[in-house]
């Protein structure tokens, strides 16, 4: 699998941040053609999945068939599919038959630390540390299309019990994209300290009867070893530490 397709799209060169103006996200009837085309393959390597880990849910969410970028505008064109056929598309490459597109918040605290999370063993990226994200799922649309910033908001709710609404909020809008997927994020700046909002997140996660993340992490610098890191975090670190500002 390639970045090709993104950048022939018109996407700027892949593990680079850039600003993004608008996005107009559709959702439209019917199979997306990767589980069309893939219907046995997508339940067999679901089955292998839940033997590895029967906590998975086979939930609903959106996965883009079509994305183009131009003039600073993100356009795209999916469908609902289940989970199972999102996780057979990363197991086989995540090629070309579609693309994931996802929000990420990063919350700075009031004295400067960008705040992420690592996943609780039980979910498909045990471990993994990056900002709170989650696919758009079908909760997220709204009049057909999809709703990134009340995505960012429920899946930081749920995951942390930190509420957006009550964050300042930069009005810009970031991006980065590699491995056939796209990170849109935004800043928010939260009011309490670094060690008020990992002991709130810990008190989340210690009254959640299944909590999705095993811990808070702090973090203030760029470095990509520092944690076991989702692919799209050291681009968006690199940029929010040491190029943001220049």
């Amino acid at each position: 699998m390639s970045s090709s397709v993104l950048t022939s799209a018109g996407f700027p060169p892949e593990s680079s941040v850039f600003p993004v103006s608008s996005l107009r996200l559709e959702v439209l009837e019917g199979a997306h053609p990767w589980l069309s085309a893939n219907g046995p393959a997508i339940a067999r390597h679901w089955q292998q999945e839940i033997a590895a880990n029967p906590n998975l849910f086979d939930g609903k969410m959106v996965f883009q068939r079509e994305l183009g970028f131009s003039d600073g505008h993100v356009e795209g064109r999916g469908h609902i599919v289940p989970y199972s056929a999102f996780l057979h598309w990363r197991a086989a490459g995540r090629s070309d038959g579609g693309h994931h597109l996802f929000g990420m918040p990063m919350i700075f605290s009031s004295d400067g630390a960008l705040i992420a999370i690592r996943m609780a063993e039980t979910t498909a990226n045990p471990g993994r540390v990056y900002a709170p994200a989650g696919s758009i799922d079908e909760h997220d649309i709204a009049d057909g299309f999809c709703d990134l910033n009340g995505n960012m908001r429920r899946e930081t709710l749920e995951e942390t019990g930190l509420d957006l609404a009550a964050m300042r909020a930069k009005p810009e809008y970031w991006a980065v994209h590699l491995l056939n997927s796209v990170a849109v994020f935004r800043i928010f700046h939260d009011g309490r300290d670094e060690v008020e909002l990992l002991a709130d997140i810990q008190a989340h996660i210690d009254a959640a009867p299944e909590p999705e993340i095993s811990a808070a992490i702090a973090i203030r610098n760029a470095d990509p070893a520092a944690e076991n890191y989702s692919p799209f975090m050291p681009p968006i670190l690199k940029w929010l530490f040491t190029e943001r500002n220049r």
